[in-house]
């Protein structure tokens, strides 16, 4: 057995570090839950989502995409990707199935695709047989050309109504957030199939792509469908302080560039009007200085029963996971920053059906937490 590398975790709650030892993986084990490292070696495991019990289906931002199964690590490097433009911040993003999935069903994606010399968030998707993607259909390819390699979304939800919701990032480019003739700075909702909405917001007004669901959004790298509360949620990264959770409502505008709580990277100098103006909404949390949000995942399993309704963010550049409790009203209430001693960028997270939280890292690593001691406490 090779030695184990121990983390202390500091939290809200005390804890209590216990060494233990396993054939290289790294395990924290506390009072509330333990966590180990299941995978390493990867390149930027981008999105990541449960097709069963142990099959984690994984993509990599430079364009591969990998079944892994949980319990053994075995890899498997599905064939049938199409090319992605793996430039700046894009490249192969998230992956989703919605929550009736099946074998054989549908799998989401969105990735960057190359046009003209610019990159455009695409949403597609595919079934899954042995190990290849076939039947690969472009759900939407988005009008969201640009040619500065950051900004590009993108995570993926559903509802319970059969609509598929997917973000797309400003590009990079602010007067995007305010303008409804492309898809950039916007959440998009659509059928499953790829088809229209009838009851869009914006769905036959002139000049408005009818796609779009809501906007002045800056580069939103989490969203997730709220059943029991019936809210759609979101986080998005600001400029220098000001990333937001903000729930999502149909037709709403957030307010990106005209109102923000960061400021310009030269300098402590607001960004566009102020934080407020009427007609722009506001977001339930704000973070300041910025965490930088890679995921969001609402965790509604059995595994941490405390945490259940709870908000959870992988944090790039403060490098933890954050735990928001959100009331039944969808009220905002304590945050709780985990496993900050890991020192990792957490870039995924995904639920699997036992109730345990997967997370991956910038640095090509997927960890599990489970519960220990006190579960959830």
């Amino acid at each position: 057995m090779m030695p184990v590398r121990i983390f202390p975790l500091f939290m809200l709650l005390a804890l209590v570090p216990v060494q233990v030892q396993a054939a290289e993986k790294r395990i924290v084990e506390t009072s509330n839950f333990t966590y180990e490292e299941i995978v390493d070696g990867l390149g930027v495991p981008w999105g990541m989502t449960f097709l069963s019990a142990d099959e984690l289906l994984v993509t990599e931002r430079a364009g591969t995409i990998k079944l892994i199964n949980t319990t053994s690590g075995q890899r498997k490097k599905l064939t049938g990707v199409p090319s992605v433009y793996a430039d700046g911040q894009g490249g192969l993003l998230d992956v989703a199935v919605p929550s009736d999935y099946k074998a054989g069903s549908w799998i989401y994606f969105t990735f960057v695709r190359e046009q003209e010399g610019d990159g455009v968030t695409v949403l597609a998707r595919a079934r899954l047989q042995a190990k290849a993607l076939v039947d690969w259909q472009d759900l939407l390819v988005t009008r969201s050309a640009s040619s500065t390699g950051r900004h590009f979304g993108s995570r993926i939800t559903f509802d319970d109504k059969g609509h598929v919701f997917f973000t797309v990032g400003d590009r990079g480019v602010r007067k995007n957030g305010q303008i409804l003739s492309n898809h950039a700075a916007t959440v998009i909702r659509l059928q499953r199939d790829g088809t229209l909405p009838k009851d869009n917001p914006f769905a036959g007004k002139s000049g408005v792509l009818p796609e779009i669901w809501s906007y002045g959004h800056r580069n939103p790298q989490g969203i997730v469908f709220d059943r029991q509360r019936q809210m759609l949620w979101l986080i998005e990264h600001g400029p220098r302080g000001g990333d937001e959770i903000n729930r999502v409502l149909a037709g709403q505008n957030y307010g990106w560039p005209v109102i923000t709580y960061g400021k310009e990277y030269w300098g402590p100098v607001a960004i566009g009007e102020g934080t407020h103006k009427k007609g722009m909404q506001q977001p339930v949390k704000q973070y300041t200085p910025s965490i930088a949000p890679g995921s969001l995942l609402l965790y509604t399993g059995k595994a941490f029963p405390a945490w259940q309704g709870n908000l959870f963010a992988g944090a790039l550049k403060l490098r933890h996971l954050n735990r928001v409790v959100i009331d039944a009203n969808g009220n905002v209430g304590a945050e709780q920053r985990l496993l900050q001693d890991l020192d990792e960028r957490i870039r995924a997270l995904a639920q699997s059906p036992q109730g345990w939280i997967y997370f991956s890292t910038d640095s090509g690593k997927i960890f599990r937490l489970k519960p220990g001691g006190a579960a959830g406490s």
